[in-house]
């Protein structure tokens, strides 16, 4: 049987903005137990005492503020930012010899350390992700394969992340959010067990490498 509570929860996780507004104190319980008492009422298909709703709404406010704290908290312990510039993204539709390529590519720069690169295999497609000057070896190793898209003038911000974060909800989405809200776009996202890797335009690294330092506390760059 469903309950106040759970017409709540999902109500607010549908209206993050208004859930957001909760965790800061920044709406009224009784106006907004007012606003909810008609969904809830139909919902339940009865009626509903506004105190009940306004019980259930504090409760969840509780929840909402212990997780934010836990999320706060683990956010100080983020490590050091990496900024990379002059990066390159080919995306290629995968095939029986994609593999192949991808280890001769591998092969070819193992020595040099000045390279990035990084590989993302999908269900369906690969993107490559690296040093600009990959890019003329990468066009002739791959040649024949199917490229959906070659993206240039790329930059990318890397987070360390503490092993702990594995666990916690919402870390991803804490740090993507600021940008989101500054109206910075994010082309592509990769991450590894303690890494954290934003893919951006160039013209955008700087204001995104801003936002996001002022965020996590003026950490480090590397």
């Amino acid at each position: 049987m469903i309950t106040i509570s759970q017409v709540v929860d999902h109500y607010l996780q549908h209206t993050p903005y208004i859930e957001q507004s909760l965790e800061q104190d920044l709406i009224n319980l009784s106006s907004l137990a007012r606003l909810l008492q008609p969904e809830i009422e139909k919902k339940l298909q009865k009626k509903i005492k506004l105190g009940a709703i306004l019980m259930a709404l504090k409760r969840k406010k509780r929840k909402l503020i212990e997780d934010l704290n836990g999320l706060e908290n683990a956010l100080k312990e983020l490590g050091d930012i990496s900024v990379r510039s002059n990066l390159i993204e080919f995306t290629f539709v995968n095939s029986d010899t994609l593999k192949y390529k991808h280890a001769k590519l591998l092969a070819n720069i193992d020595n040099n350390k000045n390279v990035f690169l990084t590989v993302t295999h999908g269900v369906f497609e690969t993107t490559l992700f690296g040093s600009e000057s990959l890019a003329d070896k990468i066009a002739k190793i791959f040649k024949g394969e199917e490229c959906l898209a070659i993206l240039r003038n790329l930059s990318s911000i890397t987070i360390r992340l503490p092993k702990s974060t594995i666990r916690i909800p919402g870390i991803h989405y804490a740090i993507l959010k600021q940008l989101a809200w500054e109206n910075i776009n994010v082309i592509d996202s990769v991450s590894t067990y303690t890494e954290f890797t934003i893919v951006l335009d160039k013209s955008d690294v700087d204001r995104a490498f801003s936002v996001l330092n002022k965020y996590l506390g003026n950490k480090s760059i590397i």
